[in-house]
């Protein structure tokens, strides 16, 4: 398939699990139906036919959803579930239609609101996405699935004192341990990192949530990470994907920590079956550079065409990928330079501080580290793999 038809076919991105698991969390719990529920006639009717990608249910479904909030709702979870766990942008375009004839309607339903700001963050569109927030918090002020999606965002952007307000608007109507949650990732973010490592290490994950206890192992793979300790972030991601085996977050996070430690082989294995997802064919494409065996080729190529269509189309939703690509694929590193400053103008994470820095250091760039420098001295991000990659740029 050529990379123009893979494009248009909806081909996969690098959608951040935790922006998406935020965005389903509590929502069933928090949200009521405007109408009374829908009853099928039968245990035979079906509401909805939802395979993998092709198809997103019937017209009689779709004209169901257009009418029947109660419908309609969880309909768009799902799909934004299904982007979640496949990586696959059309689902997201499915949501948005189911949402869409609920969003002209006025007044407009704060859990809409909340959904589609959860499609429109998961595209990198997060300017919208917090307008959409702030639309449903001037609704409801008391709505705890806008203030933890609205959080996630902000944390993505960095803006991690926006952040901590928005977690601390949780406590009134939220599972205490998803205000937990919520605190203690922006504390690990801003000197604090072992004792909120410590904190989230503590919670009773056994009562907690399926969705809730995924996002606990995550948060300790990652501060484990960021703490130097690969050995720990490796056993809890394994331990949440045990839980969550179609996580395509906690997948991709545990495949770098096993390529940080060298075992190529191991992640390969890993990512068996996941050939088709751009940001697994990456780092299914490191792997076989550091075994040296000459098989990502075929990786090597997909991965290529698809940046180039991306560059055509001034799409900067994969430009942490990109940049990785020609750092640790096919070097180029004035290339790797240009598109980790672009994705430093849309979001601030640790990768995303890790990719300038090193993109950086191979360009024999330091100036253009000073924004990523910066921002680690004021936010007081502890990071062990970016002090090092910062004393070397």
């Amino acid at each position: 398939m050529s990379a123009d038809a893979r494009s248009s076919a909806g081909r996969p991105r690098g959608i951040r699990g935790r922006l998406l698991r935020a965005g389903l969390l509590v929502l069933s719990a928090l949200s009521a139906a405007h109408a009374a529920p829908y009853v099928p006639s039968s245990d035979s009717q079906v509401l909805a036919e939802l395979p993998a990608g092709a198809r997103h249910g019937t017209d009689a479904t779709r004209d169901l959803a257009r009418s029947r909030l109660d419908i309609a709702l969880p309909m768009a979870q799902f799909y934004i579930s299904r982007a979640r766990a496949t990586g696959d942008l059309r689902f997201l375009g499915y949501a948005e239609a189911i949402l869409t004839p609920w969003l002209e309607r006025t007044p407009v339903s704060v859990p809409v609101l909340v959904l589609h700001a959860t499609v429109l963050q998961s595209r990198h569109a997060f300017t919208p996405a917090l307008g959409e927030l702030d639309r449903a918090l001037k609704i409801n002020p008391q709505n705890a699935q806008a203030w933890l999606t609205r959080a996630t965002v902000l944390r993505v952007l960095g803006r991690y004192d926006e952040a901590t307000d928005s977690c601390g608007h949780l406590t009134p109507a939220a599972d205490p341990a998803i205000t937990s949650l919520c605190l203690q990732g922006i504390r690990g973010l801003t000197g604090h990192l072992r004792d909120a490592y410590g904190a989230i290490e503590a919670l009773p994950q056994q009562a907690l949530p399926p969705e809730v206890r995924a996002w606990r192992y995550s948060e300790l793979g990652e501060m484990a990470g960021r703490l130097g300790d690969d050995a720990a972030a490796e056993h809890w991601l394994r331990e949440g994907l045990q839980g969550a085996p179609d996580d395509f977050y906690l997948r991709a996070a545990c495949a770098d920590v096993l390529l940080r430690q060298g075992r190529p082989a191991d992640t390969l294995e890993l990512l068996k079956g996941y050939e088709s997802m751009e940001p697994m064919l990456l780092r299914i494409a490191i792997a076989h550079r550091l075994r040296g065996d000459g098989s990502g080729a075929q990786a090597r190529a997909l991965l290529a065409s698809a940046f180039e269509v991306e560059e055509k189309r001034g799409d900067a939703v994969h430009r942490r990928e990109q940049a990785r690509y020609y750092l640790d694929v096919d070097p180029h590193p004035a290339a790797a330079l240009v598109a980790a400053q672009e994705n430093w103008q849309v979001q601030r994470e640790p990768e995303d501080i890790l990719i300038l820095l090193r993109a950086a250091q191979a360009s024999h760039d330091p100036q253009a580290a000073l924004p990523a420098r910066q921002f680690l001295r004021e936010r007081k991000t502890e990071d062990a793999r970016l002090l090092l990659a910062a004393s070397g740029s």
